[in-house]
Formats: structure tokens, C-alpha cells, sequence
């Protein structure tokens, strides 16, 4: 069974960083496209930014673009996100995601959610103004 299990969420003030990790089964990580995703309250969930399985290629939302950094580390079977400046408008859950991909889809990253195929339960940041 995949299991992806978050990490890192906590509360900040503005202005601060928070990096979230997620550590996912490693027999799917070493072939999957990851995603970050995040919903605030009374929201739909939204996308953050995604990364491709060869980590060549990282792709984000306007929001976050300039200030959040996605990345992965395969031999660790983890995947990040750096958050730096953070707003209150980036209070949310945060979720990972991970969809697994053929070998000739190794740079490419995915934004939509029902590109994913696993889910995490999602980690909590609150940012204070």
C-alpha cells in the first residue's frame, strides 16, 4: 500500500519560512511525479507546485511563485517544500500528492488533481499576521 506521510507544518508570523517534507513508500517514489497542493478554510483545494520524477523540471501557482521551492530527493524517497515569505493568505493544509508515471514521462510534472494518484493527510500551516 502507498502511504505519504507529511511533515514540517506549524504556526509562523509573516515573513517567515517553513519547509514541509513528504516521505513516500519508496518503491513509488522512485517512479512518480510529486505535487503539493494546499486548502484553506471554506476553499477548494488548490494547486502549489509540482515536480517532475527526474526533478528537472518544477512548475508553480502564481501565488506562490518567487517564494516557494519544490524539490526531491530520491535516494531519501522525500519530496520538499521551502516555504519563504510566508503570508496569511498561505494559511492552509497543505497535501502531497504522487502520481506514477512511465518511463517516458520522466519530465513531466502534473497540476491538476486528479492527475494524482495518492494522497497524504495533510499538514497544517498557519501564517500570523
Amino acid at each position: 500500500q502507498v502511504q505519504l506521510v507529511e511533515s514540517g507544518g506549524g504556526s509562523v508570523q509573516t515573513g517567515g519560512s517553513l519547509r514541509l517534507s513528504c516521505a513516500v513508500s519508496k518503491r513509488t517514489f522512485s517512479v512518480s511525479a510529486m505535487g503539493w497542493f494546499r486548502q484553506a478554510p471554506g476553499k477548494e483545494r488548490e494547486f502549489v507546485a509540482a515536480i517532475s520524477w527526474s526533478a528537472t523540471n518544477t512548475y508553480y501557482s502564481d501565488s506562490v511563485k518567487g517564494r516557494f521551492t519544490i524539490s526531491r530527493d530520491n535516494a531519501a524517497s522525500t519530496a520538499y517544500l521551502q516555504m519563504n515569505s510566508l503570508k496569511p493568505d498561505d494559511t492552509a493544509v497543505y497535501y502531497c500528492a504522487t502520481k506514477v508515471v512511465p518511463y517516458y514521462r520522466t519530465t513531466a510534472y502534473y497540476t491538476q488533481e486528479g492527475d494524482y494518484d495518492y494522497w497524504g493527510q495533510g499538514t497544517q500551516v498557519t501564517v500570523s499576521s
